[in-house]
C-alpha cells in the first residue's frame, strides 16, 4: 500500500499547482507548514499548536489557508460539513488572525483534496466557511476540552478497549 501511495503521489504532485492557479487566479506564497502555537484564553498553561499546509495571498490581499487531505474519490458532503472534520480550518483561522493581526474578514479557509485512484478531477479544492459564530462554537468546545482535561475527565471509547495497552490492567482508566 505504501508502493502505491509513492506512485499515487508522484503521479498527484505536478496537479497541485496547475489547480491552485485555476482555483485562486494569481496568488502568491505566503507559507508552507506554518507552525501556529498560540495561547489558550483563560487557560494559560495551554497552547493551541498546529500546522498549516499552505497559506497563500490573492491580489484582492485575502490569505487563503488550506489543509490537504488524501482521499480516494473525494468526499461527500457529509464529510465536507463534518464540524469534526472543518473545525480543524476553524482553528487554524483564528489562530492565525491571533499570531498575525490579520482580519477574520481577510482569511479565508479551503481543504484541498489529493484524490489517489479517481480517473479526472484529481486535485480538488473547496471553500470551508469559518464565520463569527462557528469559531465562537468551535472555542466553547476546545474551552470545554481543556477543562476536563485538567480536571481528569477523559471519556473512555470501550470500543476500543481490546486494542488498548492498557486494558485490565492497573493504568486502565
Amino acid at each position: 500500500m505504501v508502493k502505491e501511495m509513492k506512485v499515487q503521489g508522484v503521479e498527484l504532485a505536478p496537479l497541485v499547482l496547475p489547480a491552485l492557479k485555476e482555483y485562486f487566479g494569481n496568488y502568491k506564497l505566503v507559507s508552507c507548514e506554518q507552525e501556529i502555537r498560540q495561547p489558550l484564553e483563560g487557560f494559560p498553561s495551554y497552547d493551541f499548536q498546529g500546522y498549516i499546509d499552505l497559506i497563500i495571498q490573492t491580489e484582492d490581499g485575502v490569505y487563503h489557508i488550506i489543509d490537504w487531505k488524501t482521499c480516494s474519490w473525494g468526499w461527500d458532503m457529509k464529510k465536507r460539513t463534518s464540524v469534526e472534520i472543518t473545525y480543524q480550518l476553524t482553528f487554524y483561522k483564528h489562530f492565525f488572525c491571533k499570531a498575525t493581526g490579520a482580519k477574520p474578514d481577510e482569511v479565508e479557509t479551503h481543504f484541498g483534496l489529493m484524490k489517489r485512484t479517481a480517473t479526472k478531477d484529481k486535485i480538488e479544492l473547496f471553500k470551508v466557511t469559518s464565520g463569527e459564530k462557528k469559531v465562537n462554537n468551535a472555542l466553547n468546545i476546545l474551552n470545554s476540552c481543556v477543562v476536563n482535561i485538567t480536571r481528569g475527565n477523559f471519556v473512555k471509547n470501550k470500543l476500543s478497549c481490546g486494542n488498548c495497552d492498557f486494558h485490565k490492567t492497573v493504568h486502565c482508566p
